[in-house]
């Protein structure tokens, strides 16, 4: 949705001087757009991934002069301004979950059609493993990460054979895993919703890198760091993500004055204001040419007032 998400900002990065933060730089197709569309904007990339800021740096070394690249997870984004002496942006993008170059790269363990160390950490430099997910954590634990982050209906099967199958030999490699989870999930569930495995590896990728905690803390915290007239654009890829936004989009854009108020004083006027009808899709061209795109969901808001103080969402 990069056309799109590039109009949505425009009117906050047209202004001079402006400044943008990708918190989810990646590969840096986005930073690249905003970077070519609004000469005078200056970016802000943030990625947790330090492979994917050294390959968005050399994407993006034309514009070197106008970016600043920061190896951070998004909630970090009140230390990442306080580093770099600012205290408002104009424009956030949000581009949400695995990245393309983290599926397709076999070694890192995100995509379950190859087999590969269980690793999912986006920045494979710190952290807990997927593998010592599965050879440490409870059957309990486990069921609760597989059923709260996947949303998977045989949350409890999967965790108690994971535990059997690893007194024999702890797991180290997503092929394994995969066969688990075929010889668990009963065959009329394999059926349907994709493959059996999806909701597993979305569930481990989650617990290890710790997604919808830094998100619950990162979406508050871009919305403070606003200006009036900043936009903050979300994609999201599952329902989890975009409902965590949902509720941030509607906590900022709902008034908080009493319903029998016959005008509502300026001060308990909404922060935000959104700027699309619920979440858009991406359109069927775009997900002929990327099927990736068929799960995003678009929400974007714009920054009204300075109502609310910290924490407007």
């Amino acid at each position: 949705m990069l056309e799109r998400v590039v109009a949505l900002l425009a009117p906050a990065l047209g202004r001079p001087g402006a400044t943008y933060l990708d918190a989810t730089l990646g590969l840096g197709g986005h930073a690249e757009a905003v970077l070519t569309a609004f000469p005078d904007v200056h970016v802000i990339g943030v990625d947790r991934d330090p492979h994917a800021l050294d390959l968005a740096g050399r994407r993006l070394a034309p514009h070197a002069a106008r970016l600043s690249l920061v190896h951070a997870v998004y909630d970090e984004i009140p230390d990442v301004l306080h580093d770099l002496g600012l205290e408002r942006l104009d424009g956030v993008l949000f581009d949400l979950g695995v990245s393309s170059m983290q599926l397709d790269v076999r070694e890192r363990g995100f995509a379950y059609a190859e087999d590969a160390p269980l690793d999912m950490r986006m920045d494979d430099s710190v952290g807990t493993t997927a593998a010592e997910v599965l050879n440490t954590y409870s059957v309990r634990d486990l069921a609760r990460v597989l059923r709260t982050y996947g949303e998977e209906r045989f949350a409890t099967q999967i965790a108690r054979a994971v535990v059997r199958a690893r007194e024999t030999e702890p797991f180290t490699r997503s092929g394994r895993l995969v066969e688990l989870l075929r010889d668990t999930i009963p065959a009329p569930a394999r059926r349907t919703g994709g493959h059996p495995a999806k909701r597993t590896f979305q569930a481990l990728r989650i617990e290890v890198n710790d997604e919808l905690g830094a998100l619950t803390r990162a979406l508050p915290a871009a919305v403070d760091a606003l200006g009036v007239g900043g936009r903050m654009v979300v994609l999201s890829y599952h329902s989890l993500e975009d409902r965590l936004t949902k509720r941030v989009v509607a906590a900022g854009t709902t008034s908080v004055a009493p319903h029998d108020l016959p005008v509502v004083p300026a001060e308990l006027e909404p922060p935000l204001r959104s700027l699309t009808r619920g979440s858009e899709q991406a359109t069927s061209e775009e997900i002929e040419q990327n099927p990736r795109a068929a799960s995003v969901r678009l929400r974007a808001v714009e920054r009204v007032n300075t109502n609310r103080g910290d924490h407007a969402a």
